[in-house]
């Protein structure tokens, strides 16, 4: 999950999703690891092809299982702060939102990312 300081310079903390128009949904940045690929360096990759961010990883917030299109999906998740990046659409993701935690999880599409949000915020107040 990418995560960064709000540039606000109110001390909060603002999450970035990301936009599939190929299901018009909003998620977390995901996707397949390649062949022999370690997860949390497919992880890092993901979110970088995603939202053309790298991030430095942090601790690992879980795996989330769930059935999609009747195939079982398995997807772990660190939390991963920004570093720097700029993003450019392309075809698997169109838009991009940095958003305060709370707006984040209504803006997600699926229930199951919405426990990622407070995962993410549990493990930062832990550090």
């Amino acid at each position: 999950m990418l995560w960064r300081r709000s540039p606000y310079g109110d001390g909060g903390t603002e999450i970035c999703l990301v936009h599939r128009p190929k299901y018009d949904d909003w998620s977390h940045p995901k996707g397949k690891l390649k062949r022999a690929e370690d997860p949390l360096a497919g992880a890092l990759r993901e979110v970088l092809e995603e939202t053309g961010h790298r991030c430095v990883p942090g601790p690992r917030l879980g795996t989330v299982r769930y059935l999609a299109q009747g195939r079982p999906k398995e997807v772990m998740y660190w939390a991963a702060e920004a570093t720097d990046g700029t993003f450019v659409p392309n075809n698997e993701v169109d838009l991009i939102a940095w958003l305060p935690p709370a707006a984040a999880r209504d803006r997600l599409t699926q229930p199951r990312d919405r426990l990622l949000v407070d995962a993410l915020l549990n493990a930062l107040h832990a550090t």
